[in-house]
Order: C-alpha cells, then structure tokens, then sequence
C-alpha cells in the first residue's frame, strides 16, 4: 500500500509498480491533505480517540478497584456487570437510548455508551488484586483513605496494566466507524475512518476523484494512489504509538489473565 500510494498513477493502473516506487511522487498525499474534509475528519479522530480513551481508562480503574475490596455486595454487582457481556440489548434499544438521553449527533453518542468494556474492567480488576493487601493496610494505619490509596498506590504500581488498557482502548477508537455511522449525520463530526470507508469500500472519491483527474496531475496520481493513501495516514499515528507501550503488553495482559 505504502509503495502504491507514491508511485505514478498511470504505472499503477496498469499494474507495473512491484516491491519498489515507480515514477515515486507525493501527489496523492498532496491531494489528501488539501481536502478541508479529510483535515477536519483526521482532528475529530484525535480528539475522540484521546478523550475517549481517558473516559475508558478512568472508569474502568474506578469501576475495577471497588471490586477488589471488601464491599458489601461485590459479588452481587460482579455479576450484574459480567452478564452485560453475554445479553445486550441490540442495535435498536441501544440507539433509542442514546436518542432519548439527547446524545444523537454529538460526539458524546461515540464516548459515553462505550465507557467501559466488561473484559477489560476484568482485566484490570485482576491486576489491582495482585497488589498485596499490606501496602492497603499500611496506608490505612498511616490515615489515607480509599481515594488516596487509588490514587497515590494503585495507579503508579498499577502502570502495565494501565498502558496496556490505554493502548487497546485507544486502538479501538481509532479504527471505530460503525458508531459514527449509527449516531452522527453531521458530515463536520465524522471521524476520519468513515471518510475511509466511502473511499476505499463504497468507492465515492468525491473531492479526491476529481483532483485526480484534473488535467495538471492526472498523469501522476489515480483512484488506487488516493485510496492506498488514504489508509496508510490512517493507520500511520497507531504504528508511531505502538512501540513506546509495547513493551507493557506481555506483563499487563499476562498478569491479567494467569491470576484468577
């Protein structure tokens, strides 16, 4: 894709471009990044994928600590919180709901119903309940209370599992479409990923397909340049994160996943 999208468009076309760049140009980037469109959909992107991810991390770490102390009726809300991973109730309830509490065409429709994910609420709970009890009791004798503890004690020995979820919450946000196409109609609040989806899938080049065929550079750049384009500045800012938390992964999900 990365070799497509700066090769000439009509080598391209005719299926001459291999493993290398043939007649290497930037004119589909170019056109991409001149359409008003794309721009304004790649910052709502960034801005749900970075407060979404702070919405799911924070409430799934306050979701998840209570149920690792002593609280009356923990077992009874584990179970109410674990059973919404096997009965949901659809497409249908789920949008009247977001309709009736007045979220539908706004960014709140994509952050507030997906807050927390069961699995990874699990996940982090394990995680806090392998801290030993003795760092609790310690701090309780020494006057902090349970918001303190959070605070100060779990979350900073708590960071795999923390990068860990930030990472996955994040991911999903970014590549997330079905949502906006569900919830929103204003075309200015479509993450860039539905703009995605119209070039690549539904083949509606709009802006794109008209820049490349204008008669300045219509040599150099096609339908498959634009396309190919499109999906590598997509993916692009998720292949620059990935490394700086990868190394949490296998600690953050291991310890998650071997301690019951």
């Amino acid at each position: 894709m990365a070799i497509i999208s700066v090769s000439d468009g009509l080598l391209v076309s005719r299926g001459d471009v291999r493993f290398f760049p043939s007649g290497f140009n930037l004119e589909a980037y170019k056109t991409i990044l001149e359409d008003p469109a794309i721009i304004r959909s790649y910052g709502n992107t960034f801005l749900y994928t970075t407060l979404g991810t702070l919405i799911n991390v924070a409430l799934t770490a306050l979701c998840a600590y209570p149920l690792t102390r002593k609280l009356q009726g923990k077992t009874v809300f584990t179970v109410l919180i674990v059973l919404t991973m096997f009965f949901h109730g659809g497409m249908i309830p789920s949008y009247l709901v977001v309709n009736n509490l007045g979220l539908l065409d706004s960014m709140w429709a994509i952050l507030l119903p997906p807050a927390i994910n069961v699995w990874y609420m699990i996940m982090m709970r394990t995680f806090f309940a392998g801290i030993p009890g003795e760092i609790h009791e310690s701090a309780l004798m020494d006057g902090a209370n349970d918001l303190v503890i959070f605070l100060r004690i779990v979350l900073p020995l708590s960071v795999p599992v923390l990068a860990t979820m930030t990472m996955f919450y994040a991911v999903w946000h970014w590549n997330s479409f079905f949502p906006s196409m569900i919830y929103l109609n204003d075309q200015k609040l479509f993450p860039v990923q539905i703009i995605m989806r119209k070039i690549v899938v539904a083949g509606q080049m709009g802006n794109q397909s008209m820049a490349a065929s204008g008669s300045e550079i219509g040599v150099l750049v096609s339908a498959e340049n634009i396309k190919y384009a499109v999906i590598i500045i997509t993916i692009l800012p998720i292949l620059l994160v990935y490394p700086f938390v990868q190394k949490y992964f296998v600690k953050g999900v291991m310890v998650g996943a071997l301690k019951g």
